[in-house]
């Protein structure tokens, strides 16, 4: 009977020399999607995303690459957010017909520092800062993803979208709800969630899965959208309206 015993405190004092050491914790489960861009039912593109929690939130990466004609587009954005997914520092490169951009945002104070280089011109702009803020570039599913996330933290309302263009800029994100429907996920059926997103007036719908993972995009611009890759969205048998 001895040896059990002694078995039993060498686990309790490891357990104990780990937590005085100030041991991290283990990081939870990684999030990763990859989806097609498509055009008017065309692929022109591929997108993806990778989340990984930190001891203290979430690391989060996006590529997306659309290749079409007038359109030669690539991105990635690497960004670090908190706990409650807010944003602590983003860093995105990309280009747009062959012309660079560069933009890096962080919390600075009270605003949100923009810094965006195109075209051989800097600018910085300060941003009002919202908890329930996303940074929003064109194409991005792990942006999307991360909406989803911060409209169940925040029950939808105060939720914003810092939009990379231009010299930037925020701007509020309404957000509706629909009545779910149907699909599939790698043939498996699957309930989905539908919510449209309003900013700037351009409405995005997002169709999200029941653990609030984002499944396809209805993008503001035209004919464009996201679609997880495996998934297929049943189309619904009657006209839809938002939910009161």
């Amino acid at each position: 009977m001895r040896r059990p015993i002694l078995i039993a405190l060498a686990l309790l004092l490891a357990s104990f020399l780990s937590v005085a050491a100030g041991a991290a914790p283990a990081s939870g489960p990684e999030s990763d999607a990859s989806f097609t861009v498509n055009q008017h039912g065309q692929a022109v593109g591929t997108a993806s995303f990778h989340i990984a929690a930190t001891a203290d939130g979430y690391d989060a990466s996006s590529t997306v690459k659309v290749a079409m004609q007038g359109l030669d587009y690539a991105l990635s954005k690497n960004e670090e957010l908190t706990s409650a997914n807010e944003l602590k520092h983003v860093l995105l490169s990309a280009t747009v017909n062959d012309q660079a951009v560069s933009v890096t945002a962080k919390p600075d104070a009270a605003q949100l520092l923009l810094n965006i280089s195109a075209n051989g011109r800097s600018t910085t702009t300060r941003l009002e800062t919202h908890s329930g803020a996303v940074f929003l570039p064109d194409f991005d599913p792990g942006a999307l993803e991360t909406l989803l996330a911060l409209a169940v933290a925040h029950n939808n309302r105060d939720l914003w979208a810092v939009i990379p263009r231009q010299d930037g800029s925020v701007a509020p994100v309404t957000l509706a709800t629909y009545p779910d429907q149907e699909g599939t996920l790698d043939g498996q059926p699957i309930p989905v969630h539908h919510l449209v997103a309003t900013i700037n007036g351009d409405h995005t719908d997002l169709f999200a899965g029941p653990e609030n993972q984002l499944l396809q995009a209805e993008l503001p611009q035209p004919g464009f959208v996201l679609v997880r890759k495996g998934f297929v969205l049943k189309p619904p048998a009657k006209p839809v309206a938002p939910v009161e």
